[in-house]
């Protein structure tokens, strides 16, 4: 059983054997996820999306009110990509030695790059310009979350196994085996404030698995604000890219 349909709810179904209460999550798609302890009845899981189910449509009512997002990123000369909060301008260039850089304020790309968007996915010789502009994000990343991951895992008691960067869907972080961190690339791209919640919420599942009482008390220990950041991040996700 991979789903769980209750009315018009349809939730992807997701066990583990280390859960030990059921818990649904509104992605920021409008897709509905329910981790469930492994053993759990699908009528017990019933029940408890039923009693849920107010506060689900209120969170999918509250999707809705979101702008839409964004088109397609165009990589032509003066388009905007957005790097820690701040909107960089891209500038085409004849040629340089990578194929992204930012300088002087502005991304750089070589022209040629730049033209593979559409024809590069459709032959398989070259990379587009959208995953090379991915390949430097997550670059970029990966130093950036290290040092904030390291900055507060002492203030949480936490030792992660390690941090991986990569594309992670329709979620911002994760956690697996061995207490190992997942960050999309993408989270790269929100300012700093919004970015070090993600991290702060990560490192707390480290310790509480569940979003309980408790989870949120730890959260709000390092970061007093963490509910003003979270709608913040609610916001300017949709639309980051």
């Amino acid at each position: 059983m991979t789903a769980l349909v209750v009315g018009d709810l349809e939730l992807e179904l997701r066990r583990s054997e280390r859960r030990r209460s059921p818990e649904i999550t509104v992605e920021r798609d409008g897709r509905l996820t329910l981790a469930a302890p492994a053993a759990a009845s699908p009528e017990a899981l019933t029940r408890f999306v039923e009693a849920k189910q107010f506060q689900i449509y209120q969170q999918l009512a509250a999707r809705e009110a979101l702008p839409p997002a964004p088109a397609p990123r165009q990589f032509v000369d003066g388009a905007g990509f957005p790097y820690l909060g701040r909107s960089y301008r891209l500038l085409l260039v004849p040629d340089q030695n990578v194929p992204v850089k930012l300088t002087g304020g502005r991304f750089q790309m070589r022209r040629a790059d730049a033209s593979r968007r559409e024809a590069g996915g459709a032959a398989g010789a070259a990379e587009t310009a959208e995953a090379h502009m991915i390949r430097w994000y997550s670059a970029h990343a990966r130093p950036w979350l290290t040092a904030r991951v390291e900055r507060y895992a002492g203030r949480i008691r936490v030792t992660p196994g390690g941090l991986t960067v990569r594309d992670l869907g329709y979620r911002w972080g994760s956690c697996g085996k061995g207490g190992r961190l997942y960050f999309h690339w993408k989270t790269i791209l929100l300012p700093p404030r919004l970015i070090e919640y993600v991290v702060v919420h990560e490192l707390v599942h480290l310790r509480e698995p569940h979003h309980g009482a408790m989870f949120w008390q730890r959260v709000e220990r390092v970061i007093p604000d963490w509910a003003e950041r979270r709608e913040a991040l609610r916001e300017v996700g949709r639309r980051i890219w």
